[in-house]
């Protein structure tokens, strides 16, 4: 058997430098073992939307935020935001509908880039996602079955372990219910009808929500549902955009862009229309 051997004149140890100058090489000039070459590992979420043209944008169902008409198609002042800013880019829109209780967890991994679907900026949200500037504010209102709490009036009446309040499930608005009524018992679901309904058939109390969807829930059923305070909202909320931390260069062309709409009254108007009016419904 023929050996490597010193007597043979042939040593390894003599090739070590070719083999290292060997590796080298393929380190630096072989694009599937360097992953620096690879530009859209390293490109920006900005970068990357504006290389694709596609921004993919996580959003969730709630009146009139965004909704689906009866042919199918995406509605709403969400909806009208998010296709205003993609064209404004001249980008397409892939919509990713969430669970509201999994959608910072949907952001932050990775099956979108941004959140425009009404979010309240919190500062435990702010914890695991940044937002943009405020785009629009929201009061937090409450509506109640008549007939189970005989019109009651007063926020003490009903801060009773005998009211069920039914809210939506990861929504500020759980936090503003156990503010204002921690001693009621909280009834959680995952989505505003469900929280409506349960109230309309008398299964729970009442159930709060961010305008207008109390006000829009006695319009429809007079009936059965009252607001106890009109005139004095449990809070006000104010949402922005959310994407992944670390991203400054995405949240500078969305703030960017907020403060244009802002000063030319579009953002204004459009929020007039879906919250003051009810000319959409049809």
């Amino acid at each position: 058997m023929y050996s490597l051997t010193k007597k043979s004149g042939f040593s390894l140890i003599r090739l070590l430098p070719l083999i290292l100058f060997i590796a080298i090489v393929f380190y630096l000039f072989y694009p599937g073992m360097n992953d620096n070459n690879d530009v859209k590992d390293h490109a920006t979420l900005r970068e990357k939307i504006e290389q694709s043209g596609k921004i993919k944008v996580g959003m969730s169902v709630i009146v009139p935020w965004a909704m689906r008409n009866e042919q199918g198609d995406w509605i709403g002042y969400e909806i009208d935001v998010a296709e205003k800013f993609a064209a404004d880019n001249g980008l397409i829109i892939e919509w990713v509908p969430t669970q509201w209780d999994g959608i910072i967890a949907g952001l932050l991994a990775n099956r979108f880039d941004v959140i425009i679907g009404g979010m309240t900026i919190t500062e435990t949200r702010s914890k695991q996602v940044d937002f943009t500037n405020p785009y629009t504010k929201s009061k937090v209102q409450m509506v109640a079955n008549s007939e189970l709490t005989n019109k009651l009036e007063t926020i003490a009446e009903y801060n009773n372990p005998k009211v069920r309040i039914a809210v939506r499930r990861g929504a500020n608005t759980v936090d503003v219910a156990k503010k204002h009524f921690p001693d009621s018992t909280l009834l959680y679901f995952d989505d505003e009808p469900q929280s409506e309904q349960t109230v309309i058939n008398g299964q729970a109390e009442a159930f709060v929500s961010t305008a207008p969807v109390p006000e829009f829930a006695v319009l429809k059923s007079p009936e059965k549902l009252f607001l106890p305070f009109p005139l004095e909202p449990l809070g006000y909320s104010e949402e922005g955009i959310a994407i992944r931390k670390n991203e400054s260069d995405m949240l500078a062309w969305l703030n960017a862009w907020i403060a244009e709409q802002q000063e030319s009254g579009w953002l204004a108007e459009r929020h007039a229309y879906w919250f003051n009016t009810l000319d959409w419904v049809e």
